[in-house]
């Protein structure tokens, strides 16, 4: 993760250093053919240095995937409702449109969205009954709490009383989507934390696992994966689908 960091550095101060030079030229020849064709608008300096390098077209295949994988299985049960838990924007977007949508985070959100409510509340006391949610996601959230990256306090046993949390409020027979980095087990301070698939089925021992599926760390989805294959993974994202009984 160290050496990843250092040589996206590298890479940036690279794209600095050549972006100054050519965008001073592309800057000079673009402002001459508005001179040239007379052309006379509001002209402001906005720099965007770094996108002409092919490598800069990225995208984070964890919540590309992972968002894709929970819509699907929204799409298919249709719950009458369906409550979030900190997950990406962008999953909401997508599930809004098929559901109604209560949205927990501890940084509440404004969204013009149809079928949209956000709840400020905090995972570790989420603002639920027991055994009252059927449909309940919490994507890529786990591994951050307790590590006081968002604000949280800190605590060594965040991710694991998350989970307790998670399964006081999943009704019975209610579906839980739950995702976070899988592999090696370690702490990356204070951005998040790798589990182990074993660890995950362990916090959630009270629940019945009905699907499994992952992302390695080649950035390939794999759909109803083994677990035995993510034991040695240094950054994955697995995928756990639960069901109360």
């Amino acid at each position: 993760m160290v050496k990843k960091i250092f040589k996206r550095s590298l890479r940036w101060i690279r794209n600095i250093i050549s972006g100054i030079f050519w965008y001073s030229k592309d800057l000079w020849q673009y402002k001459s053919l508005l001179g040239h064709q007379g052309v006379r608008v509001p002209f402001f300096l906005f720099p965007q240095i770094f996108d002409r390098d092919p490598s800069s077209h990225t995208f984070d295949k964890h919540y590309v995937y992972m968002d894709r994988w929970t819509f699907k299985h929204l799409l298919a049960d249709k719950p009458a409702e369906h409550i979030d838990i900190g997950s990406s924007i962008r999953f909401l977007s997508m599930a809004t449109a098929v559901t109604k949508v209560k949205f927990v985070d501890i940084r509440p959100i404004k969204l013009d969205f149809e079928n949209f409510e956000c709840v400020k509340g905090n995972i570790l006391s989420l603002p639920f009954k027991d055994n009252t949610v059927q449909s309940l996601s919490c994507l890529h959230v786990v591994e951050h709490i307790g590590l006081g990256r968002y604000g949280d306090p800190l605590d060594v046993e965040g991710p694991e009383k998350a989970c307790k949390e998670l399964i006081r409020i999943l009704a019975p027979g209610g579906k839980l989507y739950f995702a976070l980095p899988v592999g090696q087990t370690a702490t990356y301070f204070n951005a998040h934390r790798v589990h182990s698939p074993e660890t995950i089925l362990e916090y959630f021992k009270d629940l019945n696992l009905v699907e499994f599926s992952a992302v390695n760390d080649q950035g390939r989805f794999i759909e109803n994966a083994n677990m035995e294959d993510f034991k040695n993974a240094v950054y994955g994202c697995g995928m756990f689908k639960f069901k109360k009984v």
